[in-house]
């Protein structure tokens, strides 16, 4: 397979979307064997792994073609395992955040309620479809791992890589917790959303991604200072865009309501601009109307009115930018392997382009 005619997403999306098939598959006898009700939970994490953009693999793909690496099979098991970590931090995070939807089907522990309701059991659902969501997205987690380990890659190089796979598991926990406890404490800063965005996004979609391809490859040393100088600053460029999606952005495209991070009273940098920025009477009004989960489509229009009248959308496209610019310079160092750069070059549009 060529990848002269396809995007650096696409070239790697079939081949990952086949391993992650194929490893389900393999575990499902061993949880069926277990229990038949077992069945229900793995439908619900199917249709979870179907979706998504594969960004993490294909940077880990990309990082690796960046180190010199060239094209082996067991690359692709590795890089897919990310996928499972993934697919762990948005089930976990849609019961933080008692999400209802995500790319466009039930939360899983939405969905995982409705097995409950409509089986009639005892108790209560949703209080069922948190718990098995928690426990679906702790099962993600252990198949992260045990999938990583399984890749056909020499055992030298999977030992090389486990600096960076480690540590973007942990990192990605840390950032959750710096997000709930920002939330709590009613944070409205810059500074704080960009601390969160950092460990919870930018690091953990990214960075570490790219160090793990250049880990595996036996290039991290050399790599890893260059793939940061493009990573962090492209990691945040892509949780801004996300952020204006969240409030803007299509449901078509996005797969959540119009308007849903300001029901879940997000702390994004975009809000914290807006309360920075905007008049004290409409910020005041603002900081009571964030987070009501009840938030009719008049007062998210007149929330959307004060971002963008504030210049806060504006502020945060130019903040795009620059990070952008950032990443961009960063590919310029030529100690990235030619082959991988424009594709790196095409992940920037990928990560950050508009939808809205």
């Amino acid at each position: 397979m060529s990848s002269s005619h396809l995007s650096p997403v696409a070239f790697v999306r079939p081949l990952v979307d086949a391993e992650l098939a194929a490893f389900v598959a393999s575990r499902r006898p061993l949880l069926l064997e277990i229990g038949a009700e077992w069945e229900p939970v793995l439908a619900a994490l199917e249709a979870m792994i179907s979706g998504g953009k594969r960004l993490r693999p294909a940077f880990c793909y990309w990082g690796w073609r960046g180190a010199g690496g060239g094209e082996e099979p067991g690359l692709y098991t590795a890089a897919a395992a990310l996928e499972l970590l993934q697919a762990c931090a948005l089930i976990h995070d849609d019961v933080i955040d008692n999400s209802d939807t995500r790319r466009g089907q039930p939360a899983v522990h939405r969905r995982l309620a409705a097995l409950h309701r409509e089986s009639g059991w005892h108790g209560d659902p949703d209080e069922f479809g948190r718990g098995a969501a928690i426990l679906l997205g702790d099962l993600c987690l252990a198949w992260c791992e045990d999938m990583y380990q399984s890749s056909a890659l020499p055992a030298e190089a999977l030992a090389a890589g486990r600096g960076p796979f480690d540590l973007m598991r942990t990192e990605v926990v840390a950032g959750q917790y710096l997000d709930l406890v920002e939330q709590a404490r009613g944070a409205d800063t810059v500074e704080a959303a960009l601390r969160v965005m950092r460990f919870k996004s930018a690091k953990y979609t990214i960075e570490q991604p790219l160090h793990l391809g250049a880990a595996l490859a036996g290039r991290y040393a050399e790599l890893a200072p260059a793939y940061t100088a493009y990573g962090i600053p492209l990691g945040i460029a892509f949780q801004l865009r996300d952020d204006v999606l969240g409030v803007f952005g299509d449901p078509e495209e996005t797969g959540k309501p119009a308007g849903d991070d300001l029901r879940e009273g997000k702390r994004t940098v975009l809000v914290a601009e807006t309360l920075r920025r905007a008049a004290a009477d409409d910020a005041e009004q603002f900081r009571r109307l964030l987070g009501d989960p009840e938030l009719g489509a008049e007062e998210i229009a007149w929330m959307r009115s004060v971002i963008v009248d504030s210049g806060a959308l504006e502020a945060c496209e130019a903040r795009i930018a620059d990070y952008v610019a950032d990443a961009t310079q960063a590919l310029e160092n030529d100690v990235i392997a030619d082959d991988a750069r424009s594709a790196l070059a095409d992940l920037i549009v990928a990560a950050t382009a508009r939808k809205h």
